[in-house]
């Protein structure tokens, strides 16, 4: 049986693997300063990068993560600690619905609620498309993190005369950090690299950004456009920008894993 896992591990890797050397093969020869901190260029002219989309995705998520954080994390807590009751099944359904929701719906529905009202895209709209695909799938997975914990700890806590909601917060979710932190990564990997919500939201910018209720650009939607052009060079350059988000979810996963490692 173990044998049979280990197998199981490498035939897990290999698209992993295969898929990050496919990609650092083709971006990294076009991967340079320039390209880092570089505005986009018109077609014609050599050189140019993606320094505002990389900027626009950093704000971008970090807007989702700021509202969807909070929420996920704490419907989490609900469901695991108060959530056994018809309420607490109905709002488990509805995150269980919307986790495998397409995220264009996500999209279309910011758009009408925020973007028709703001007339015009924004990245707080963008923000807040993302923040609807990740709040879902932080709360369930902050709620089977909490599962998790022992009961004894709670009791322990109880036992000491601490009330519940303290027991809650200084132990159960310490005890659960490293697996909330890890489900939180999970959310930030997919919202990072979605783009038909940001479509439809933050839509795209050649500039740099001007404000968080103006068009931002992003590295999804940048990719996206630089892909479906007919001008090799463009495609040279989506290949970057796609080593450059791996990069960066790839890196602030590392970030966390550390952090939640010294704070354990």
């Amino acid at each position: 049986m173990l044998a049979g896992a280990a197998a199981c591990t490498v035939v897990s890797l290999i698209p992993l693997l295969s898929t990050l050397q496919f990609v650092m093969g083709r971006g990294l020869p076009v991967l340079d300063l320039e390209f880092l901190t570089g505005l986009p260029k018109p077609v014609g002219e050599p050189g140019g990068g993606m320094g505002n989309a990389i900027v626009g995705s950093l704000i971008v998520v970090g807007l989702a993560c700021a509202v969807g954080l909070p929420v996920g994390v704490g419907a989490g807590i609900y469901l695991a600690e108060f959530g056994r009751n018809r309420f607490g099944g109905l709002v488990r359904f509805v995150a269980d619905v919307l986790t495998g929701v397409p995220s264009i719906v996500a999209g279309v529905f910011v758009y009408v609620l925020v973007v028709l009202a703001m007339k015009g895209f924004s990245a707080l709209a963008g923000g807040l498309a993302l923040a609807v695909i990740m709040i879902p799938v932080v709360t369930r997975a902050t709620e089977e993190m909490l599962l998790m914990v022992p009961v004894s700890l709670r009791e322990a806590g109880l036992a000491l005369g601490v009330p519940y909601w303290r027991v809650v917060l200084d132990v159960v979710l310490r005890a659960a950090r490293g697996g909330i932190v890890t489900g939180v990564m999970l959310a930030v990997a997919r919202i990072a690299g979605e783009t038909a919500p940001l479509l439809f939201t933050a839509f795209n910018n050649r500039f740099w950004h001007a404000g968080l209720d103006k068009p931002i650009a992003t590295l999804p939607v940048q990719i996206y456009t630089y892909a479906i052009s007919p001008f090799e060079e463009w495609h040279a350059q989506a290949w970057a920008g796609a080593l450059v988000l791996v990069a960066l979810v790839l890196s602030l996963s590392i970030l966390a894993r550390v952090f939640a490692a010294r704070r354990r």
